[in-house]
């Protein structure tokens, strides 16, 4: 049920955005980000379930921890870039966006190295010697 709050809550604050957008632009904005940020603080203890879950996982599969902590490192640039870069988007700001998600994109492929590396070492090692 707390998709309904989320929901509700986000449905409000466009309303009242919309609503106050035609006297005062700057606090529909403001309501606007407090509000993304109010969600997002939500989430956060759901967030940390799923990464203890999958740490958890990872542990029982004896996989590297390292492995496991680069990509949900991955996951989370990858959805701070994309709530930094709607945030800009909905402050008018396009080029701004662009530019978040272009860091977000390469700071995603630097962490990803060592786990592309160890794929292509992994797979080597399995091609015949000739």
């Amino acid at each position: 049920m707390e998709i309904i709050q989320i929901v509700g809550l986000g449905l409000i604050a466009t309303f009242l955005a919309l609503v106050v957008k035609e006297q005062k632009p700057m606090f529909a904005f403001l309501l606007t980000v407090f509000v993304g940020v109010l969600i997002f603080i939500f989430l956060v203890d759901k967030i940390a379930e799923i990464i203890g879950m999958l740490e958890e996982l990872a542990g029982n599969a004896n996989i590297n921890m390292v492995y496991v902590q680069t990509i949900l490192k991955i996951i989370g640039i990858a959805y701070i870039a994309e709530f930094g870069a709607q945030i800009a988007k909905d402050a008018g700001q396009g080029a701004m966006a662009s530019k978040i998600e272009l860091a977000g994109k390469v700071l995603i492929m630097v962490m990803a190295i060592p786990i592309i590396s160890v794929i292509i070492e992994t797979v080597l090692g399995l091609l015949p010697q000739a």
